[in-house]
């Protein structure tokens, strides 16, 4: 359980009554917990509320679509508990559109290890290459690489690109590709 100062404990204590009967105003709640809660809390809190309300698809998507970058990474870093079915994959789409390393590294959480396409997985991979956020945040990653043969094809041509263009290949570049080395099941 997150663990806040007093003050900010009986805040999140009252907002996740109010998310958890789905008072009116509860999702103002989830918008104002970072001013509550403290940023380094924010994701946590928003998550709790999020869970609390039992927030379905529509109601996540209005929030994603209407929030802030910290309101958005807080919808999808929920999806895994929220969602089953691969309804909430454009949200994850739309983030990795973005350039906001925060919401990329949320997008390839563990919503997108199971329901993002193998093509759209692997461009996913390569956006968090290009912008250089950490391969240890996209989940499932091993499992996914495995004998990916074409995945094995698009960073060989990413190294190769960045090589010719005098820039240096990224060392997740070569972790990942070491994954995708074919195993005996695939």
């Amino acid at each position: 359980m997150l663990t806040v100062a007093a003050a900010a404990r009986a805040w999140l204590d009252s907002a996740l009554a109010e998310a958890e009967a789905r008072a009116p105003g509860w999702e103002e709640r989830f918008v104002a917990a970072g001013r509550h809660c403290g940023r380094e809390h924010a994701d946590e809190a928003r998550t709790l509320l999020l869970r609390a309300a039992g927030a379905d698809s529509d109601t996540l998507t209005r929030l994603y679509r209407h929030g802030a970058a910290t309101e958005r990474r807080a919808v999808l870093l929920a999806l895994p508990a929220l969602v089953a079915g691969p309804e909430a994959v454009p949200l994850v789409e739309d983030a990795l559109r973005t350039h906001d390393t925060t919401l990329i590294a949320a997008a390839v959480g563990p919503y997108a290890a199971v329901h993002l396409t193998p093509h759209a997985w692997r461009h996913a991979l390569l956006k968090c290459l290009f912008t250089d956020v950490p391969v240890t945040a996209v989940a499932g990653l091993a499992e996914r690489a495995a004998g990916d043969g074409e995945l094995a094809r698009m960073l060989v041509d990413h190294a190769a690109e960045r090589t010719a263009a005098g820039r240096d290949v990224p060392a997740d570049l070569t972790r990942v590709l070491a994954l995708t080395a074919p195993t005996e099941e695939s």
